[in-house]
């Protein structure tokens, strides 16, 4: 019996001496699924997320945050603007349809120019409602496609050159060099 067990442990103890060993993976991905929640819970979130992440190279796409909140904060502008300007304008409409006093900022328009100021305010406040879409969701895009990006390497042993050059004496060209060593 003791020498069953013995044996028993001698193999276990080889199998564990014998065992593979861990194969690290230096080719991680970034993941994308990670930098498109965090830029849709919180705009410019995956950009930030990007940047902190990136080991080599560029890494500070913090620069895109400001142009993303300037985009929002142009486009929700818009919005209000024109979503105020649309009710003042349907206000003004409906108090001269009642035979009320309208105010002196529309005096100038008729009735049918009234109301076609305010069709047009809509239409503007609608798109409005579609650039902030745009704009919020080319931000998720963005932070997914920079993702995808971050663990692509671009070294100095590919290259693409665009030149312009001349042909003969007289055509105009393009010399295209793409270099791989």
């Amino acid at each position: 019996m003791k020498a069953l067990i013995s044996l028993f442990f001698a193999l276990f103890a080889l199998s564990i001496a014998y065992s593979q060993e861990a194969i690290i993976d230096t080719n991680q991905t970034h993941p994308f699924n990670k930098a498109v929640m965090f830029s849709a819970i919180v705009p410019g979130g995956g950009q930030i997320y990007n940047s902190i992440k990136k080991k080599k190279g560029f890494r500070h796409a913090i620069w895109k945050v400001p142009l993303i909140y300037g985009g929002l904060g142009a486009t929700i502008y818009m919005l209000a603007q024109n979503q105020s300007i649309q009710k003042n304008l349907k206000s003004e409409y409906t108090n001269r349809l009642n035979g009320e006093t309208g105010s002196a900022e529309w005096a100038v328009y008729d009735d049918q120019g009234v109301l076609f100021l305010y069709q047009q305010y809509l239409d503007q406040r609608d798109l409005s409602i579609l650039a902030v879409g745009a704009v919020y969701l080319f931000q998720i895009l963005d932070a997914g496609v920079e993702s995808h990006f971050i663990s692509f390497d671009v070294s100095e042993d590919l290259s693409l050159r665009v030149r312009p050059t001349i042909l003969g004496n007289t055509t105009p060209g393009i010399n295209i060099s793409l270099n791989f060593k």
